[in-house]
């Protein structure tokens, strides 16, 4: 194998749908990952309205839907609904679909570019100078280098690329542990057969709580003991799942099965800078959080389709001084927000006093459609803006820009003039006829917008010089 241009080390959904976004722009990009074979595990289980969105500007969405098991019309925050309704988008809702079933499609649309994904390969050690990186790999076949311009740690919230950089990971130790599972259970009438959102009883805390996913499996995510009770990498015992099905009031579902099952907790960490020289960091290797409300993989994907179309630029040569930066300083305040909004979440199912009066309060400001907005926007990820330094002050500006479809990666021109305002970037940037000129990145956030000047400056921030 020739030496390629990026090394993604992780398989996914963060890292695939990176190599998807290089493989499209026609950079050359092999996968490292550890595991010999697709786990068929899900950590998560939904994919938010933006990240809906952006899959659809590339025309993914349509397979990906296809494998899903159902939509949900709202949010939730600890457990309180939030109504997605009230946003212009053409997905007001949640997919629910397996993670696992994600990244089979990420991973099988990447044989269109022909990157490959070398499994069964662990990054022993990594190495950066002026030029590039050097990465130690090995797998079955012993001990290789590889070579490229760039590399990209989304190898999760153990990340060894994390950990070779030595950079700091600052944030709040576990302080709760619980378990997910996914099971076989006995037939019942009892049995959900529809997707809801978590319940919490505020005098025990958060309730076990079953989700259907096909074929007689559930997801099961139970217990909430303090850190340390129980060892982080101890295994989840089949007869501890029995004793959780158990417990409680109500109806006890009975056990065939554990088919898979792991502990999580509320630790709450974020890398202190994602552009690190030539090796970046995504996805859980950049954020650790509590999966409350269901942001996780939507983060680290969200966090691909950024850094996607800037790394590409900047391989090719064409990028603009300190586009690849912007990877950091866009990335790094919505990971932040996400890890506060997730710590919020975390008190507000504490079975305690003070907490379920704050939750009382809360769930009233939520039922508003101001606090509905605000915190709907939140963690849908519609609420995105991003600052956009010398573009005119203009509502669009920063903004998604919903509707659109940009299967080639590329930037787009909206305006008036036969696209003679972009032709110097026809290259990079396509031209749809419009009335009111507007200038959206790849990744589907507006740059530009207006009729005054600064178009062609807002060309060369985003897209570099003319060709």
């Amino acid at each position: 194998m020739t030496n390629p241009d990026v090394i993604v080390v992780g398989a996914g959904p963060t890292g695939l749908t990176l190599a998807n976004e290089l493989g499209l722009a026609g950079i050359s990009t092999v996968v490292v990952e550890r595991g010999r074979e697709r786990s068929g595990q899900s950590k998560a289980l939904n994919l938010q309205p933006r990240t809906a969105e952006m899959l659809d500007l590339r025309g993914w969405l349509e397979p990906v839907a296809d494998r899903a098991l159902t939509t949900l019309p709202r949010g939730h925050f600890a457990g309180i609904p939030l109504d997605y309704g009230v946003f212009d988008t053409r997905f007001p809702y949640q997919v629910g679909i397996p993670q696992a079933r994600v990244e089979r499609f990420l991973e099988e649309h990447l044989a269109e570019y022909g990157v490959p994904v070398l499994r069964g390969h662990e990054l022993t050690g990594l190495a950066q100078d002026a030029d590039g990186v050097t990465a130690t790999v090995t797998g079955p076949a012993g001990e290789r280098t590889l070579r490229a311009a760039y590399l990209v740690g989304a190898d999760g919230g153990r990340s060894r690329v994390r950990k070779e950089l030595a950079v700091g990971f600052p944030g709040r130790d576990a302080r709760v542990s619980m378990a997910v599972a996914d099971l076989e259970l006995e037939d019942d009438p009892e049995l959900p057969t529809e997707w809801q959102l978590p319940s919490f009883d505020m005098e025990q805390g958060p309730t076990g709580f079953l989700t259907p996913l096909g074929d007689g499996v559930f997801r099961y995510i139970f217990g909430a003991a303090p850190h340390g009770e129980v060892p982080r990498d101890a295994p989840v015992g089949e007869a501890e799942v029995r004793a959780a099905l158990g417990s409680g009031p109500g109806f006890h579902p009975r056990l065939r099965a554990v088919r898979w099952a792991s502990r999580f907790t509320d630790a709450s960490r974020q890398v202190e800078r994602y552009v690190n020289g030539r090796v970046l960091l995504a996805g859980d290797a950049a954020h650790v959080h509590l999966p409350a409300g269901g942001q996780g993989l939507n983060l680290g994907v969200q966090d691909a389709f950024n850094l996607g179309w800037k790394l590409a630029a900047t391989v090719r040569g064409r990028a603009p001084e300190g586009l690849l930066d912007t990877y950091h300083s866009e990335r790094h305040p919505v990971g932040a927000g996400v890890l506060e909004n997730t710590r919020a979440q975390g008190v507000l199912a504490i079975p305690d006093d003070d907490a379920r009066a704050m939750r009382a309060v809360v769930a009233a400001l939520l039922a508003t459609p101001d606090g509905n907005r605000l915190i709907a926007g939140m963690v849908s990820g519609l609420d995105i803006r991003y600052p956009m330094p010398g573009a005119p002050d203009h509502p669009l500006v920063g903004g998604r820009l919903p509707g659109l479809r940009l299967r080639e990666g590329r930037g787009l021109y909206l305006g008036p003039g036969g696209g003679g305002a972009v032709r110097g970037w026809a290259d990079r940037v396509e031209h749809e006829d419009a009335a009111e000129a507007v200038l959206v990145r790849p990744d589907g956030y507006v740059c530009w917008a207006g009729a005054g000047d600064g178009l062609e400056a807002a060309l060369e921030r985003w897209f570099g010089v003319a060709g």
